[in-house]
């Protein structure tokens, strides 16, 4: 019988065999083949013209995030305990109903977390972005990951396994702490995005609020935002439980209304506050 592992890798090289034919293939009872694995020596080369952030004593951009800027003893001992992979586009970190080898830490890159219908429907339930901790909820409960989540773009995470973490929260209760913290606020995004699908009228009310959420904190004062879009217009229909053909209509519909543009790879957010009067839910 197949191993779970075995199995991700079968449905990962059928899936993506472009991605994980583009860097090293490794295999070990902590990462998916299709990761470049880091050992903590210096690095001379790497993909994707990526830095490589194996150290987090050392680490440049420690931010305010669930893992960063723990106590000097607490980091140690975190860095101590993962490894470091990077991963190129459409690399698979976990799959929907696999049993919890452990968390990632995002360090570069982006995410979505997804989930499936047995008849196929994929709803994303989420974008990561660098400092999400993902599998947090399955690790601690135990409980298979409720989501798959794949690589949108080349990126660098910090894989812990989940022996190494319980005792890790049991060692440090100030990161304990913080784990519960975050897991009472996944529950809250959760709620939201139920509220969202289950009580928002109408897709253009749905995709106006998920404008709405991918604006930086920090925009314009004119209400413009510039952002990345890194998302198809299919991925675009499952954050919002609709249709492709619907998405590229809002797409042309909220271009009419100068309410975006799109530039290349550019998506220019034009009217924060007309955006927010679409919003009622």
């Amino acid at each position: 019988m197949t191993s779970p592992l075995g199995e991700l890798i079968r449905l990962s090289l059928i899936r993506y065999p472009r991605a994980m034919h583009a860097v090293t293939a490794f295999g070990d009872c902590n990462h998916n083949p299709g990761a470049t694995i880091s050992d903590n020596q210096p690095v001379m080369r790497t993909p994707y013209g990526l830095t490589i952030l194996d150290n987090c004593l050392t680490c440049p951009v420690r931010e305010e995030h669930l893992f960063c800027n723990l106590s000097m003893s607490a980091l140690q001992q975190l860095n101590d305990i993962k490894s470091t992979a990077v991963y190129p586009k459409s690399a698979v970190l976990f799959i929907e109903g696999q049993q919890p080898r452990g968390v990632f830490v995002l360090c570069t890159g982006k995410v979505k977390l997804s989930t499936s219908s047995s008849e196929g429907k994929t709803l994303i339930t989420k974008l990561s972005s660098a400092g999400d901790v993902l599998g947090l909820n399955a690790a601690v409960s135990n409980h298979p990951y409720e989501v798959t989540a794949e690589m949108i773009e080349p990126g660098q995470a910090n894989f812990i396994p989940r022996d190494a973490l319980l005792h890790f929260l049991k060692e440090h209760g100030e990161v304990a702490l913080r784990v519960a913290e975050q897991l009472s606020r996944n529950y809250y995004v959760a709620y939201e995005e139920i509220r969202t699908l289950g009580l928002t009228s109408s897709p253009g009310e749905k995709f106006a609020k998920l404008l709405l959420s991918w604006y930086p904190e920090k925009a314009q004062a004119n209400g413009e935002a510039q952002i990345k879009l890194t998302l198809t217009h299919e991925e675009i229909a499952e954050m919002i439980g609709t249709t492709r053909e619907t998405v590229s209509r809002l797409f042309s519909d909220f271009k009419k209304k100068q309410l975006l543009q799109v530039k290349g790879s550019t998506l220019v957010l034009r009217n924060k506050g007309a955006l927010q009067n679409m919003v009622h839910a």
